[in-house]
């Protein structure tokens, strides 16, 4: 009977989704923890002659320096530094950022409010690190004629105490580093902000010597090629590599292959350059009212890139004091906060050619967020405001559909009459649809054109930071990541298959066959996809059965 064999059919079914989810957990154990910089202690490089010690570079001759050079540098011999008082912590509200006094770069920084994992006492998550294995830091420095960072030497700064907090109470914490150059006293300054993730990064010099001081700041990022775990995706790949705004194009990307060919450079007032992963990004910020040179390249023949800047020439007359200064973002890729920061920043949350949908998009999210407090109900609640405003084109579409299904009777009996001449069938078809004022095409168009919508809005979802370990209800404790039990793709799967009941049968068997098929493919597909995405999808098929539903019994009833 029927009855006896739909009942096996979903026996069938239901074991085998129980065994697929058992094994994606025996998988999931079984897989090795994925590295990770968090546990990993910085690296303080030994120091030796013509050796750049932040990355250990090689001895004078070779190609292969982290240092910019412009000009012969004139620099007071330093100490040697002891390995173990190189390192110092600076904490605000939002980040931990280490330092290394020899040449006071950035060397490790941890986001406080954004943890690894969702389990219990997480680390904060790390975006730069530098490790036994794995190198991405900021440097920064003074280069040209009496710049105090050359190839073979970097400035050790002097300061007071190893660990600096910024207190309750307080909007801000200034960190300097003293270096005497001389007569001439440079002081470097770490200016981290409450609850901001750009920390500004000052050089002051005071000049007691008898002729003019001369040099030119420098700014770059260095890292290898590793990729951090991204999540799921299912074959999507957020962009890791660098990006810079120039004039002729306000975001552009230079991946690593690019840098292995040339390297990249470009000179512009103001401008930025980045390196982007997926929901974070780390940005040298020069100062907007200057020209800036930006060098993007490959550090010889080492997994290892630099992209930075050089801003002009700051001299400071014989008595004198003189400033420069440039900012340093590292955090998450928040849109009004990198607009605020330079023009073209917040470019770096790349919605892909579609930006000017998915930007409208997510402004429409965080307002609804605002109201409801919770991402899921937000992107339940933007579907419907989507389907809201495509009602009527997806009306259309709908319309055609119950008609073309109200004359399938017609239609098979054509077949059965023509079925073995082919062109005759198609004259009758053509004519059979002329005669009812039916258009075959008229349900493809309405859907083609919301595609881009829908394919902008997909977009925004795997993009946005925002979305990041938020919970939605009950299981879904992460929308970035896949529904753990399988459930919304199976509904999604049953929402497919309902549609495709509501939809006219194709009249060729193959196609038929298809799409019937397409159901389990799509949820299959969909199991492996981020659940705030598969809770978009599964709304919207949602929302289009009640409205097809809808419409088809009034065409059915004679109404439409």
């Amino acid at each position: 009977m029927d009855w006896q064999r739909n009942l096996l059919i979903s026996a069938i079914v239901l074991v085998l989704a129980l065994l697929f989810i058992r094994w994606n957990e025996f998988e999931a154990e079984r897989k090795p923890v994925q590295e990770s910089f968090v546990k990993q202690d910085v690296v303080i490089p030994e120091i030796s002659a013509n050796v750049s010690a932040p990355t250990g570079e090689q001895p004078e001759g070779s190609d292969d320096f982290a240092i910019p050079s412009l000009a012969a540098t004139a620099t007071s011999p330093a100490p040697k530094p002891e390995q173990d008082s190189r390192l110092i912590t600076i904490r605000s509200d939002v980040l931990e950022v280490t330092i290394d006094t020899y040449g006071g770069d950035i060397v490790r920084t941890a986001l406080l409010e954004y943890p690894e994992t969702l389990k219990p006492g997480s680390d904060p998550f790390v975006i730069l690190n530098r490790t036994e294995n794995h190198t991405y830091i900021a440097q920064s420095g003074l280069i040209g004629p009496n710049g105090t960072d050359n190839k073979a030497e970097r400035p050790l700064f002097q300061v007071q105490g190893n660990h600096f907090t910024l207190d309750s109470g307080e909007d801000e914490l200034v960190v300097p580093l003293v270096y005497r150059q001389g007569d001439v006293t440079i002081t470097k300054q770490f200016i981290l902000r409450r609850g901001d993730y750009l920390m500004g990064v000052d050089y002051a010099i005071d000049n007691r010597s008898s002729s003019s001081w001369q040099g030119h700041l420098f700014g770059q990022i260095q890292r290898d090629t590793w990729q951090p775990p991204t999540g799921d995706g299912f074959g999507m790949q957020p962009y890791l590599g660098a990006a810079v705004t120039t004039a002729e194009k306000n975001y552009k990307k230079v991946t690593f292959s690019d840098l292995q060919d040339q390297p990249f450079t470009v000179s512009k007032t103001g401008g930025w350059v980045s390196m982007v992963q997926h929901y974070f990004i780390s940005a040298w910020v020069p100062a907007q009212d200057q020209e800036n040179s930006f060098t993007l390249r490959k550090l010889g023949s080492r997994d290892l890139y630099t992209l930075g800047f050089t801003s002009p020439q700051l001299t400071v007359p014989a008595g004198e004091t003189g400033a420069i200064k440039a900012g340093f973002y590292v955090g998450p890729k928040d849109q009004p906060r990198l607009e605020a920061i330079a023009p073209y920043l917040d470019l770096t949350v790349d919605y892909g050619w579609l930006w000017w949908i998915a930007k409208p998009i997510f402004f429409v999210m965080t307002f609804i967020h605002g109201l409801v407090g919770n991402w899921g109900w937000t992107i339940i609640l933007l579907t419907v405001c989507i389907k809201l405003l495509f009602f009527k084109l997806s009306a259309t579409s709908y319309r055609s559909m119950a008609k073309m299904r109200k004359l399938q009777p017609e239609m098979a009996r054509l077949k059965e009459l023509y079925g073995d001449d082919r062109q005759k069938l198609s004259q009758e078809m053509m004519g059979f649809y002329k005669k009812e004022k039916v258009n075959p095409m008229g349900g493809c168009l309405p859907i083609l054109i919301q595609m881009p919508v829908f394919i902008a809005l997909y977009w925004v979802l795997f993009e946005s930071v925002e979305l990041r370990h938020a919970p939605w209800i009950l299981w879904i404790n992460d929308l970035s990541v896949k529904d753990p039990y399988y459930v919304l793709p199976v509904l999604n799967g049953i929402s497919m298959y309902i549609t495709t009941l509501l939809q006219p049968e194709p009249p060729d068997p193959t196609q038929a066959k298809v799409m019937k098929i397409m159901p389990v493919a799509f949820s299959f597909m969909f199991a492996f996809f981020p659940a705030g995405l598969v809770l978009y999808w599964t709304v919207n098929s949602v929302l289009s059965i009640l409205q097809q539903w809808y419409i088809t019994r009034r065409i059915e009833a004679g109404k439409g």
